[in-house]
């Protein structure tokens, strides 16, 4: 980040367009700043910049805060901006691998995601992507206890193989689903140590496919 003696040159230049040219002082800084003269001199000595009052004095000018601090030019921060997509993520929510977990709601958060990785993923938005922690050792060691995974709210074919989020009375579980013919579904565990269950017709509801996972390192 620049100086603050090399921002308020650059602000001053600004002022100067703006009076046609006229040199411009510390006073007329000051005043386009909002502040006193005497206020102005003690920041510059402290090397203390008002970030609220620079932010204002952007904003009344249409300036990018970005160029005026780092010399970022709007379209290199466009750029880098585009290169990643918002996915909900829902800090507050764990799907069980292992027993009953708390159930969906709308409290979330927002995370990045580098859009190169949806493309691998298949995902050409992240719209219907949301984000969820799992909890539990029956996924393993598919998916570890502490992951977080993204569910494809638009994918609930369980009829293709997969893993799946459901929602039961019992809460979320994360599990792959054998489709029956009557409807039921058995609800099966990559951990062979927990035995697979079946769930009557109309009994849970799936939220979404698991199309990828981050993993704690330990």
């Amino acid at each position: 980040m620049k100086q603050i003696n090399e921002i308020f040159d650059t602000m001053k230049d600004i002022i100067s367009s703006e009076m046609g040219e006229k040199k411009v002082y510390d006073k007329d800084l000051a005043k386009a700043l909002g502040v006193h003269q005497m206020t102005l001199a003690t920041m510059k000595k402290r090397g203390k910049i008002p970030y609220d009052k620079v932010l204002d004095f952007c904003a009344k000018r249409k300036i990018s805060i970005n160029w005026l601090l780092y010399d970022q030019v709007v379209e290199s921060i466009r750029d880098e901006t585009e290169r990643f997509a918002r996915i909900r993520y829902f800090s507050d929510i764990y799907a069980s691998a292992g027993g009953g977990a708390l159930n969906y709601d709308e409290e979330n958060e927002y995370i990045n995601i580098d859009k190169k990785i949806l493309e691998h993923l298949g995902i050409n938005s992240a719209k219907d992507i949301d984000a969820i922690n799992v909890t539990g050792e029956s996924m393993e060691p598919t998916l570890k206890d502490g992951s977080v995974v993204f569910v494809d709210k638009n994918d609930k074919n369980i009829k293709k193989d997969g893993i799946f989020v459901l929602s039961t009375n019992d809460g979320l579980f994360i599990k792959r689903v054998l489709y029956g013919i009557d409807g039921s579904c058995d609800i099966i565990s990559d951990n062979p140590v927990y035995p697979a269950q079946t769930m009557p017709k109309g009994s849970f509801e799936i939220i979404g496919k698991v199309i990828g996972s981050v993993s704690r390192l330990c």
